[in-house]
């Protein structure tokens, strides 16, 4: 991480690619169909890998064999289709999912030993009192400590079917004796909506993370309450979400827009359309919403910042979207692994396809934010690139652009300060999250204690603890100047938010970071000005 003009792409970019936009189907081929066994295609690449399993002269492993064989063949194809193996799709599906069984913690492996950061909220280890700090150290009477094993496995000893028990017994600082505990594994919720609160009296806020299979159920509960307390407008925070399932973006929007009203359509490769219309009377159809978006808002994040743009509904704050417009289809392949296939192209309502280009292969394609930050558009609105002849107009009279991305109605620049970058990454990839972890076990009892008011009025960042984060970078082998007088602010909010975060979950941690956010002034300034 050294080097002073190091521009580091946000984490999401690459997850952003992973995920796309998913159709809710997915399909499993059956291989004795007629249609496959008598395709020539198929016999000749089967018949070359038993030539090989039987033949060749030195033993190969041809399941890799294979394995290269399908990236090559979509890599040939477009940048979202993608191969998942089998040991990837367990947990690819389970993060879109939206839940999975368990005992619900977050933990660190130190030292051998299974160490709680938090217990995950709505899961069955928050509701027996499992705290941040305890060490697990026998699950049903085995040992979990000092064996050298991997996450992976631990993780096996802890998760298993639904309503089985698990005994664990734990060391609590402070207590002598190891505490028993007998939990139900149950359904433990992986959340999309990271936050949800009010900014001011009338205007609420919204952050989702992705699109997962409960996207819309938690939207639904949080608009729900923002209503209850008053929410006549709303922020909804779509920056840094890469995309998921198409269904659940087509939902959302849905709240915005009056029945009837285009959301979007979709073409296959025989030109086949294939349009989705607002059914319903939605929750916050007569409210004002603002949608916040940035360079790495992907894929369904773009349907629904596209599908209100075009109907003229609410405005789109910040900067330009990723420019994703492929739709894809899981298919599994009969072995536990999968391949996420791209079936069609999606429109926004008024005929724009947001996907940007990807003529100059893949390598061009996914460092499109390094041309984008090198040609000053982070900076600046004037910079954005638009080709006239994928103008469009709104019912309103809006001027619209297709061919890469949902420009913004109201564009809020980005801080491309390096260092700043930097702690941002710090922030996102773990890093901090581990110093921050190591200050709470230095007093684990007063932590544990505190009240999320407490925690605001007593907490304080100080100079030592950001030292002891610079020491610490440094064992890392980190160069970091943001430890420096003019960023240490940024420093003390990221470092008081990770300890909010691991205290009091996403939904505290997102308010922090959203203190003194541009995009989020620029909402409240907006709203206040009507």
């Amino acid at each position: 991480m050294k080097g002073k003009n190091k521009i580091y792409t946000p984490l999401l970019l690459s997850i952003a690619c992973a995920i796309g936009l998913i159709l809710g189907a997915r399909l499993n081929f059956d291989p004795s169909d007629e249609l496959f066994t008598a395709n020539p295609k198929k016999q000749k690449l089967n018949r070359l890998i038993d030539y090989i399993d039987y033949e060749y002269v030195d033993d190969v492993n041809t399941d890799s064999i294979v394995d290269v064989t399908v990236n090559k063949i979509l890599e040939n194809l477009d940048p979202h289709s993608v191969y998942i193996p089998k040991e990837e799709y367990a947990r690819v599906t389970e993060n879109m999912k939206g839940d999975f069984v368990g005992i619900g913690v977050s933990f660190y492996n130190i030292q051998d030993t299974i160490v709680v950061i938090k217990a995950l909220e709505g899961g069955p280890s928050e509701k027996i009192g499992i705290r941040g700090g305890d060490r697990i150290l026998y699950a049903n009477g085995k040992k979990l400590f000092n064996l050298d094993i991997s996450e992976d496995s631990i993780t096996t000893q802890l998760k298993g079917k639904e309503n089985t028990r698990v005994t664990i017994k734990v060391l609590r600082k402070g207590i002598k004796d190891l505490l028993t505990f007998k939990i139900k594994r149950g359904k433990v919720p992986l959340k999309s909506v990271d936050a949800s609160y009010m900014l001011t009296d009338k205007l609420g806020y919204i952050k989702i993370d992705r699109f997962s299979e409960t996207t819309y159920k938690e939207f639904s509960e949080a608009i729900t309450e923002l209503k209850a307390k008053g929410a006549r407008e709303l922020a909804l925070d779509l920056r840094d979400n890469p995309g998921g399932y198409l269904s659940e973006a087509i939902n959302i929007a849905d709240e915005f827009i009056k029945d009837d009203k285009l959301i979007l359509f979709t073409k296959n490769k025989s030109g086949a359309i294939e349009e989705t219309y607002a059914q319903r009377e939605g929750s916050f159809e007569d409210g004002k919403v603002y949608v916040l978006i940035n360079e790495n808002s992907a894929s369904a994040s773009e349907v629904v910042a596209g599908a209100l743009q075009d109907n003229d509904v609410g405005t789109i704050i910040g900067r330009r979207s990723y420019g994703k417009g492929l739709v894809q289809r899981e298919m599994e392949l009969g072995d536990g692994s999968a391949v996420r296939l791209t079936i069609a192209r999606y429109y926004t309502p008024t005929g724009r396809s947001i996907q940007k280009p990807y003529d100059n292969g893949n390598e061009s394609y996914f460092n499109d934010y390094m041309r984008r930050y090198k040609n000053g558009e982070l900076n600046s609105e004037d910079s954005i690139e638009v080709n006239d002849s994928l103008r469009y107009v709104t019912p309103g009279g809006k001027v619209v652009y297709g061919g890469g991305g949902i420009i913004p109605d109201i564009f809020v620049p980005k801080d491309t300060d390096s260092e700043k970058e930097k702690l941002t990454f710090l922030l996102r990839s773990g890093y901090m999250s581990r110093f921050v972890f190591s200050i709470l076990e230095e007093n684990r009892e007063y932590y544990n204690s505190i009240t999320k008011e407490e925690f605001r009025n007593e907490i304080e960042i100080t100079d030592k603890m950001i030292s002891d984060f610079d020491r610490y970078l440094r064992q890392l082998n980190i160069g970091l100047k943001a430890t420096s007088d003019s960023h240490k602010p940024l420093l003390k909010k990221y470092l008081k938010a990770e300890i909010a975060q691991q205290l009091f979950g996403n939904n505290v941690f997102e308010r922090y970071l959203n203190e003194d956010d541009r995009l989020i002034e620029k909402v409240i300034q907006l709203s206040d000005e009507k």
